[in-house]
């Protein structure tokens, strides 16, 4: 019974996170995501408290999905560039991959919603940030990032990127596909940064 309890939880959130791929769609309702479910509202309340722990439910597979690559990279990869670079194809990627998820990421879809979540998502930006901040300064130790350059501002800078690349992509209806001009943007990224 427990794993048809957790399979029917990710039906309801894959569905949630199809239905936010749509870029006109308004405020979701759990009357929405019932009748596209083929389910009581109260069905969906079996398996969530309300809307609010869906997206927390979301929001738990961004981390968790982002965070086990970001590892990835940084424990397979040496050097601290290549590492940076990695990651930042990661997170455009992920956008890429995943349009529902974006407007969670970028908090279009916690409009009007629990507070809480949002203030979730902002604790997301900075810890990606200060991942990109680590790699940063593993370059730095390896002398491949100029040390004039504040990592700091520059982990700063990178993530205002990424996050623009995933407000762009939403709010084009998912056509400004958040890799394009990847390759030539990251040597522009990197001017004066790389050693």
């Amino acid at each position: 019974m427990a794993a048809r309890s957790g399979e029917r939880k990710a039906q309801i959130l894959q569905t949630l996170a199809q239905m936010l791929e749509n870029p006109t769609a308004g405020k979701i309702t759990t009357a929405a995501l019932a009748a596209r479910l083929d389910v009581s509202e109260a069905a969906l309340y079996r398996h969530f408290r309300g809307k609010a722990q869906m997206f927390e439910g979301l929001i738990e597979f961004i981390e968790q999905t982002l965070f086990a690559l970001l590892n990835k990279i940084g424990s397979e990869e040496k050097s601290g560039v290549r590492q940076l670079e990695a990651m930042m194809a990661v997170l455009l990627g992920f956008a890429q991959k995943n349009r529902g998820m974006t407007r969670v990421l970028i908090g279009d879809a916690l409009v009007n919603e629990d507070e809480r979540l949002q203030a979730r998502i902002n604790q997301l930006h900075d810890r990606l940030e200060a991942a990109l901040k680590q790699a940063l300064r593993f370059g730095l130790t390896q002398q491949e990032i100029a040390a004039e350059v504040d990592v700091a501002a520059q982990a700063n800078a990178l993530m205002c990127f990424v996050i623009g690349r995933w407000h762009q992509f939403a709010k084009s209806g998912f056509r400004r596909d958040p890799m394009e001009l990847w390759a030539k943007q990251w040597k522009q990224l990197m001017e004066g940064v790389i050693a």
